[in-house]
């Protein structure tokens, strides 16, 4: 294996990053498509379904100088790669990485909490209307919600965020 392989993003038609992610691993490329599980209700009905990460976007990992990368572009279910120009725009390093160390014995990203933070622990914000804030974890208030205190204006606030937005000092 090279050591110019790099992880690249793939644009996928809307609803279409499944078929995608097999046509490319059909094709011989590294495909890779974060996936986490939902609750979903309807009809009186909760069930848990499997949904992308990142909609519509999946990664895949090329060596630009010996691979045939430009046959992706007529992939099924391929729109487009992120580009600057004229060639792929990669990943920042560690990033898919981190993504797959998140993953669970059963394949799907967890979406909680980074390991070893709980209640008391200082917090960053790393994604929502605070990010970048810092603070002190409060509580977990259920599977997908954490109370973060923050201090804003002057004075102590209690904000409810997703646990995913949470991330270590």
């Amino acid at each position: 294996m090279s050591s110019d392989r790099r992880w690249y993003v793939v644009h996928t038609q809307p609803n279409r990053e499944s078929r995608a992610a097999l046509n490319l691993r059909r094709q011989g490329f590294n495909a890779y498509l974060p996936m986490f599980k939902r609750m979903r209700r309807h009809a009186r009905k909760t069930e848990e379904v499997s949904r992308p990460l990142f909609p519509r976007y999946l990664f895949v990992e090329l060596d630009l100088s010996l691979e045939r990368w430009r046959s992706i572009y007529s992939t099924f279910g391929v729109s487009q790669l992120l580009t600057a120009g004229e060639e792929p725009l990669p990943v920042p390093a560690g990033i898919v990485e981190e993504i797959r160390g998140r993953e669970g014995s059963d394949g799907f990203v967890a979406l909680g909490l980074p390991p070893g933070i709980g209640p008391g622990s200082p917090v960053r914000l790393i994604d929502g209307i605070f990010a970048e804030s810092k603070g002190v974890l409060d509580r977990i208030a259920d599977q997908h919600r954490v109370s973060v205190l923050l201090q804003l204006l002057g004075r102590e606030v209690r904000v409810f965020v997703p646990a995913a937005h949470v991330g270590t000092v």
